[in-house]
């Protein structure tokens, strides 16, 4: 294992959604920009000011560096939210520019910046919230057992991913593949009909 690899926390969302994804766009360096992304880096260029600012009995720091040794990661928040108070609160805030999803996808990441501030400041954070622009929507989400068990398993398989050094094949739910930016990349249809590499196991198996 080479302990002196980070993973970016961006790419557990990655990876949580499509291996393959995360795998082009963080091992290979491919990328390919749409309107979605185009619109969500617009969206995250505007949140990622570096302003901080108070408000009442809540200071808003924007583009917060993080990183933890434990997990190997190291990335940046949009929002940090410090509620004052004899013990203050610490709260990430993540804002997507799509909707609120039912998959843990976005909570993953939102878990594991929750995860970097708790070692950085020996600290607990029980709590964070994903802000959707699509829906003008705030979601809160609690970091319970199961999100975090879900969160570390998914940063344990992202860096296995890493390790090996191989790039998956498509994922086998195609739904996710229509909103890609990476389709014409992946090439999942034409990926699915190559038996090549069965070709050559047989061969070598025979």
């Amino acid at each position: 294992m080479n302990d002196q690899h980070f993973l970016a926390i961006s790419a557990l969302q990655h990876y949580a959604y499509c291996p393959r994804q995360c795998a082009l766009i963080h091992l290979e360096q491919a990328w390919a920009e749409n309107f979605f992304t185009a619109e969500g880096k617009v969206l995250h260029e505007r949140v990622d000011s570096g302003v901080a600012e108070q408000r009442r009995s809540v200071r808003y720091e924007r583009g917060v560096a993080l990183i933890s040794q434990r997990y190997r990661l190291t990335g940046k928040m949009d929002l940090l939210e410090i509620e004052a108070g004899a013990s203050p609160i610490l709260r990430p805030v993540e804002y997507k520019r799509g909707r609120k999803k039912a998959e843990d996808w976005d909570r993953i990441q939102l878990c594991a910046q929750a995860l970097c501030l708790e070692e950085m400041r020996d600290i607990e954070v029980t709590e964070g919230a994903i802000w959707y622009r699509e829906q003008r929507k705030r979601e809160n989400v609690l970091f319970d057992a199961a999100l975090r068990r879900t969160t570390i398993d998914t940063i344990n398989a992202a860096h296995q991913l890493f390790e090996t050094y191989i790039t998956p094949p498509p994922t086998k739910k195609r739904s996710r593949c229509r909103a890609c930016s990476l389709f014409d990349i992946c090439s999942p249809i034409a990926f699915s009909s190559d038996h090549s590499s069965s070709y050559i196991t047989d061969i070598y198996e025979s």
